[in-house]
């Protein structure tokens, strides 16, 4: 009964360990002092493509229409914050799309 216990215990570490490897694994972009995973980019694109604001939402604000979906991943929510909050999300959809799987852009961390 012993060595059964001991057996799950270890298999329990496993299961932890690997969860906590693919988490430290993600591919990271950093562009203009943010820090976002590429998944949370494949998230806004995704987003964006959902979204349809109304017209009225559009006339009274700057940001990019995807600040206001609840669903934004949260790494990319300080975007929101900054003044060049469109050109940013262009800028990181792009590095994503064409350079960051690959690995071969700088902005890119995490590439395994």
């Amino acid at each position: 009964m012993g060595s059964r216990a001991v057996w799950r215990l270890s298999l329990g570490a496993a299961v932890v360990l690997l969860v906590l490897l693919q988490g430290s694994q993600s591919v990271r972009i950093e562009y203009q002092g943010f820090e976002v995973q590429l998944e949370s980019v494949k998230k806004l694109s995704e987003l964006e493509q959902q979204w349809m604001p109304s017209p009225r939402l559009q006339t009274q604000t700057l940001l990019p229409a995807v600040c206001h979906e609840p669903a934004l991943p949260s790494d990319l929510q300080p975007v929101c914050t900054s003044q060049d909050a469109a050109s940013i999300f262009t800028a990181l959809k792009s590095i994503a799309n064409d350079e960051c799987e690959l690995c071969v852009n700088i902005a890119c961390t995490g590439c395994f």
